[in-house]
């Protein structure tokens, strides 16, 4: 757990517990976990956001010709051959 040991982590409660008071502790948590919602709620839309744009993506992907039909991929849309050479 990061290097921390028992004894660290028993140290730090402590201090936190002398700096805010035992009656501060509790909506300290509950804001932490409101805050921790809030954030895992965002980050799954920004997921559901996305994932029509990688989709559309391999839709282009699959409409280019792939450099297994050889020659033929480099042609112009005129029909004729292309300049390029490989």
């Amino acid at each position: 757990m990061c290097g921390l040991g028992h004894w660290e982590l028993l140290l730090i409660l402590g201090i936190i517990l002398l700096l805010f008071g035992a009656k501060k502790l509790p909506g300290l948590a509950a804001g932490l976990g409101q805050s921790l919602r809030a954030f895992k709620k965002s980050a799954t839309e920004a997921d559901e956001l996305e994932e029509p744009k990688s989709a559309a993506a391999e839709d282009k992907a699959k409409d280019r010709p792939s450099a297994e039909q050889g020659e033929g991929a480099e042609r112009a849309s005129d029909g004729k051959p292309s300049d390029k050479t490989t």
